[in-house]
Formats: C-alpha cells, structure tokens, sequence
C-alpha cells in the first residue's frame, strides 16, 4: 500500500502571502477527505531545521510520495535537495504546489488537484 504524506510550509506564519488562509483548516481539509495517510505543517521548511525535519520524516522509507504546499515548487525541489539525500527519499517521488497568496479554499483546491494529478 502506498504512503502518501502531504506537508505545508507557512513561511514563519508571518508572511502577508499566507495570511488569507487557515492553514489549519487546509490540512483538516484534505484529511478529512481522506486523499493523504498524514498531513503535517512546518514553519520554515528552508530553514536549516526543515531539512532536518525533512529527513528525519522520510528517512526509513514510510513515505511513497510526499505533496508539498508552500512557496514555489521548483524552489521546493532546490532547497530539500540535501534533506532529500540525507533521507535516501527519491526526489522524483516530491510533488510541490505554490499555495502563496491564496485564502482557504483556493489553497484546499490547489492541493486537491495537485494529488489528483498524481496516480497511484
């Protein structure tokens, strides 16, 4: 059976681009709809311990596919790149979606599709 995780970043919860948003109720969202095995927020992925967060969640291999909600997708790629390594997580197997700028629903939607783009 396949482990899906997904994992939202709020910039330090202080940035204005998240400030439309519940992030709360984002991650209620999707669990409730049952689309991931865990949802799990993060302050400040880039800071150094997010990427001891990072590979510290993945390393043993329970993850099959992680879904990423925070800022720039191809930025997400770039800065988990290291905890990725250090976790022996694929990276092929991290999907991101730029949920900057959003409110609730808009960033409940967003995720939605992006998991719905990935098939089992």
């Amino acid at each position: 059976m396949s482990k899906k995780g997904l994992l939202m970043c709020v910039c330090q919860g202080t940035c204005p681009s998240f400030q439309e948003m519940n992030i709360f109720e984002v991650g209620n969202a999707i669990r409730r709809d049952k689309l991931v095995d865990y949802v799990a927020v993060h302050p400040q992925l880039c800071a150094t311990d997010g990427d001891q967060f990072l590979s510290t969640l993945l390393k043993g291999g329970e993850t099959d596919h992680l879904f990423v909600a925070a800022c720039d997708p191809n930025m997400q790629v770039k800065m988990f790149r290291d905890a990725f390594d250090a976790a022996g997580f694929d990276k092929t197997k991290m999907t991101g979606v730029d949920i900057r700028n959003m409110n609730t629903d808009q960033a409940v939607q967003a995720i939605k599709d992006m998991i719905a783009s990935v098939a089992d």
